[in-house]
């Protein structure tokens, strides 16, 4: 099972490999994210290059059904958040990767 990155590691590469104090790489940090939340909040997508787009994606009012009792329900309104990686993402996150060939 893969380790999830966490904001500390994050955090701690920032000091590593930038020389930051811990205070500004968690201020750098807790920036970057507001920017990313409040972009996102605001319904405009968010292109980062050669990484990927974040999109909102509008759900309309439909129904549903509850999946403990199977009674029918309205599901609200919602945003939803998608990621679509970049290719370079994409090729980099399969370097190394053995395929298998189709037979």
């Amino acid at each position: 099972m893969s380790k999830a990155l966490t904001k500390a590691d994050i955090v701690n590469t920032l000091v590593e490999s930038m020389g930051y104090q811990k205070k500004q790489a968690v201020d750098t940090l807790e920036i970057l994210l507001e920017i990313i939340k409040q972009t996102l909040q605001d319904g405009d997508d968010l292109l980062i290059s050669g990484f990927g787009k974040f999109c909102i994606n509008e759900k309309n009012e439909r129904k549903g059904r509850n999946p403990a009792t199977g009674d029918d329900m309205m599901l609200s309104p919602r945003r939803v958040v998608t990621f679509k990686c970049s290719g370079k993402l994409r090729d980099k996150v399969n370097e190394g990767v053995h395929q298998t060939p189709a037979d």
